[in-house]
């Protein structure tokens, strides 16, 4: 009988920034699955010993081209397992290119919206009508100029190019699009095809199944250890202290850092929560002159979450000096993981996460992160099985370094304090309106650029704020969020009114990508 790895899917990292996105998807199915990077040399070996989920892989994008020198490639022995694999978009080409079939720059490059015509209805497009026409999301230069020896054409797109292809008698499949996008019509239902008709997957994953086979693993891993954990009063890490206290009980101490880069009244919220919901040791340190010595002068972002990390590591070292803990839990996410360092496929590295970049390599502890292979509408769920209360659990994302990037170049205690207003008065208007729950994440940002204004006919120069509202399910991708113009205007006049050193409020409209949702 296969274990529940054994049943799962390993998707392959080829550098694609929809990697993750895949990976969401085939969870929102039920299934369970996992990422590894294509170069990984231990990969032929842990599929053939069962030790990852081996019932399919997915082989994800990626910006490469298959021809060109040092392109990420498709390992020789994978093809020998008897295993259903589905190739998208730079997967479709390196299985095309791996059954002899022509990958070459078109003269015809498709990005975004494009229509495919569907020609066979198996496999993949099972169900679906033939002839039918898909509107899909294309991000390809290269194409598939021949079919592959031993395939069938399965849909060509309006352009006449390969847009998804079957082997005749193997589960090898490849689509040029991206069905994981919700761009692409019934891009599910193609997944759920792979997944269930062609893999038989199990759709037996989910929250209280992670939770379980988590405190295992906690336990397992600490032993009879103690661990220290970093509670902020945040989604994560709350979540992250509920799941290990779940696991080892008062082996657990928390320790919650001011370090001087908290809203308004953070740290009277967060102990009064932790208080009332969690039955282990909370330690309260201040520390925030420390952390804003170690700014001083700081204005380039990543040094900013480099100081940061750096100090919120030797406060914790101080601060838990007498319980002798090997074990540091964070509460990193997926998204942290793929954004701050390439530890997956040959990925661009975009931002530090001081959860994951910014930790000093000689710190004494050892790090424990349960969520790291988690989405932050998965950790709210793990939150809810945790019986967390749901105002903990719907709170909005905050940054680990806190209001340090949302305050573009120098932090100092005056900026500080006007942020925090400013973000008090902003988030209590969502709330008060009804808006707060609508938006994924809301805040604002300190921009000390020097406006001119006029209050009381008399005239100002002070800094701008700029308020950020986005809606978003992970995080990997954002949309403005669609806040009425009147309540915008609202929110406007009471910073203006009320927070000394700001005369101006703009908007934030843009997505992400090309903009992060944070502004450092």
């Amino acid at each position: 009988m296969q274990t529940e790895l054994q049943r799962g899917v390993l998707i392959l990292d080829y550098g694609s920034q929809y990697t993750l996105l895949i990976a969401r998807r085939i969870r929102e199915c039920g299934v369970y699955c996992e990422v590894w990077p294509c170069n990984d040399e231990r990969l032929e070996q842990a599929i053939a010993s069962r030790n990852v989920p081996a019932r399919a892989l997915i082989l994800s994008g990626g910006p490469a081209s298959v021809h060109v020198e040092g392109a990420p490639s498709l390992q020789g022995g994978l093809l020998e397992f008897d295993v259903p694999i589905l190739g998208i978009c730079y997967g479709m080409q390196l299985l095309s290119d791996a059954f002899d079939a022509p990958v070459q720059p078109g003269n015809t490059r498709e990005y975004g919206r494009t229509s495919i015509d569907i020609r066979n209805d198996r496999g993949l497009f099972a169900g679906f009508d033939v002839p039918g026409r898909l509107s899909v999301w294309m991000s390809h230069g290269d194409s598939v100029t021949g079919v592959p020896d031993g395939f069938d054409a399965l849909a060509v797109s309006e352009n006449g190019l390969l847009a998804a292809i079957g082997h005749q008698e193997r589960p090898l499949y490849g689509v040029q699009f991206h069905p994981e996008v919700v761009h692409s019509d019934r891009g599910i239902d193609i997944l759920r095809n792979f997944l269930f008709r062609i893999a038989r997957c199990e759709d037996d994953w989910n929250m209280g199944d992670f939770l379980q086979r988590s405190v295992s693993a906690i336990r397992e891993q600490v032993g009879d250890g103690r661990v220290i954990c970093g509670l902020s009063g945040g989604v994560d890490s709350s979540v992250t202290a509920a799941l290990i206290a779940r696991a080892i009980g008062r082996q657990l101490t928390c320790i919650f850092v001011d370090n001087g880069l908290l809203r308004l009244r953070e740290k009277e919220l967060v102990e009064n929560a932790f208080r009332e919901h969690f039955d282990v040791e909370l330690r309260v340190v201040d520390a925030s002159e420390r952390f804003l010595r170690g700014l001083d002068g700081v204005t380039d972002p990543e040094a900013k979450r480099k100081s940061i990390g750096e100090t919120f590591i030797r406060v914790f070292e101080d601060a838990s000096s007498d319980v002798d803990a090997r074990w540091l839990a964070q509460g990193t996410l997926y998204p942290d993981v793929i954004e701050s360092v390439s530890v997956r496929g040959p990925s661009a590295t975009i931002k530090s996460h001081h959860n994951v970049g910014g930790l000093p390599e000689d710190m004494k502890f050892e790090l424990i992160e349960p969520l790291r292979e988690l989405f932050k509408d998965e950790v709210r769920e793990l939150g809810r099985q945790l019986g967390l209360p749901e105002a903990i659990v719907s709170r909005h994302p905050f940054p680990g370094p806190g209001l340090a990037v949302r305050i573009l170049g120098d932090i100092t205690p005056e900026r500080l304090d006007a942020l925090r207003q400013a973000d008090h008065i902003f988030i209590d208007a969502l709330r008060e309106e009804g808006l707060y729950d609508s938006v994924w994440q809301a805040f604002a940002v300190l921009i000390p650029v020097r406006t001119v204004g006029v209050m009381g006919d008399n005239r100002t120069y002070e800094w701008l704020c700029a308020l950020r509202a986005v809606t978003s399910t992970d995080g990997m991708t954002a949309d403005r969020a669609h806040l009425p113009h009147d309540f915008l205007g609202r929110v406007s006049d009471r910073i203006i009114n009320s927070v000394r050193r700001i005369n101006r409020v703009v908007y934030d409209v843009s997505s992400k990508p090309p903009a992060t949702i944070e502004w450092e």
